[in-house]
């Protein structure tokens, strides 16, 4: 048996309250990509899973369509506990956010526009730079130690630089991972030696059963309610059963079914929507919430936030269980380490337009480079890097350094 697989069945059981409490904690207080970074930082800390278990799953749910942050909470619950896990998991995760959309929501159509919202905006964009910058270095120290993998690694740089579909090139570095990588002997415990794949129980894929048959129940609903926060129900189905990526690239698809055709929101209205995205902690996604409030309030927001995330986590369920029994293959394993070295390249990319938005002023650019340096160097929880930059903002606007 390897010291990976020991690793693993040597884990205790985590207790279900302490899956929802720490995910909700995450849902509460991190923000945008700086995601990724709390999760791994509350994986890793607790031992719940190996870093190569934390890794596949990261490659894992960039397969398949859906926001890769709630669907990576998912798989992290499930791997610890099963079905009600991730349930729970997610739940907690997406919970925080959901509630403060809720609330803002509420202000918002009661009180009409909020005009401090782009220059607070503007201040968290620059804090997500900062630390999505340190996430991308930590990814590339750990995935990019080959010659292919810089290859594949800039490769997918230059293709989402000059906008080629950014999923169509995950799958070519899939392909080239899988056909010229292969993991030396000695780089990680076991690696000429395939792990024994456990299968699941009946009991689990009952359970993954039971979860499909949920959401198609929930589908069937919104087409019986005939009205247009139904309408919009199944349009959020639609687009979380088939749209790849993050929020920035799923955003695009929501504004074309809400706004441009079937005229649910104003732009303006939807813009503000994904303003209030921005500065609530959580999901970027959390905007379904905003439309489906402005529907039929509380209850519309609900059946939207149900509708754009279910999809892709029954599929995490299901893929769980597929990769479970793929990953050991020595192609397989290649595929991964080239599409974790692509994910390098594509977080680059990201770093560089978001920089090109948020830091257009001397302030904000100073602000994203604390921001880097305190998660870096001094190791500050990303919670007190967020909090501190907000309040050093707003004293910053209050004195009006910035506009």
């Amino acid at each position: 048996m390897t010291a990976e697989l020991m690793e693993a069945e040597a884990r205790p059981q985590v207790s279900l309250w302490t899956i929802f409490s720490a995910c909700f904690i995450v849902g509460l207080t991190a923000f945008g990509m700086a995601i990724l970074q709390k999760l791994k930082a509350l994986v890793m800390k607790n031992h719940w899973l190996t870093e190569d278990e934390m890794n596949d799953g990261l490659a894992m749910v960039q397969l398949y369509p859906g926001p890769i942050m709630v669907d990576f909470t998912a798989y992290v619950g499930y791997k610890l506990r099963g079905v009600m896990g991730a349930v729970l998991a997610t739940t907690g995760f997406i919970l925080p956010s959901f509630i403060l959309m809720s609330v803002l929501s509420a202000f918002y159509f009661a009180a009409g526009t909020l005009p401090w919202v782009h220059s607070i905006f503007m201040g968290l964009e620059a804090l997500v730079v900062g630390v999505l910058f340190n996430v991308t270095l930590e990814m590339g120290e750990r995935n990019v130690q080959q010659r292919t993998q810089a290859v594949i690694m800039a490769l997918a740089f230059a293709a989402l630089l000059f906008k080629l579909n950014a999923i169509l090139t995950v799958l070519i570095a899939l392909a080239l991972g899988a056909w010229l990588i292969r993991p030396t002997a000695g780089k990680k415990p076991g690696a000429g030696k395939p792990l024994p794949a456990e299968s699941a129980s009946p009991r689990q894929w009952a359970g993954i059963s039971v979860v499909t048959a949920v959401i198609l129940v929930v589908v069937g609903f919104a087409w019986s309610l005939k009205s247009e926060i139904g309408g919009l129900a199944l349009s959020l189905f639609k687009i979380g059963a088939v749209a790849f990526g993050n929020g920035s690239t799923i955003i695009p698809l929501i504004q074309s079914e809400t706004v441009d055709a079937h005229h649910w929101m104003t732009l303006r209205q939807f813009a503000d929507g994904i303003a209030l995205g921005q500065i609530t902690p959580g999901p970027f996604l959390i905007t379904a919430a905003f439309i489906g409030y402005k529907l039929a309030g509380f209850w519309g927001g609900l059946l939207a936030t149900f509708a754009i995330f279910s999809p892709s986590f029954a599929m995490t369920l299901v893929f769980t269980e597929v990769f479970a029994n793929l990953k050991n293959l020595a192609p397989v394993r290649g595929a991964l380490m080239g599409v974790m070295a692509s994910f390098v390249g594509l977080l680059a990319v990201v770093v560089l337009q978001l920089g090109g938005v948020a830091l257009t002023t001397p302030a904000a650019l100073a602000l994203a480079a604390a921001a880097f340096v305190a998660v870096r160097w001094f190791k500050v929880d990303i919670l007190w890097v967020f909090l501190g930059g907000v309040a050093l903002w707003g004293g910053l606007l209050a004195l009006g350094w910035v506009a």
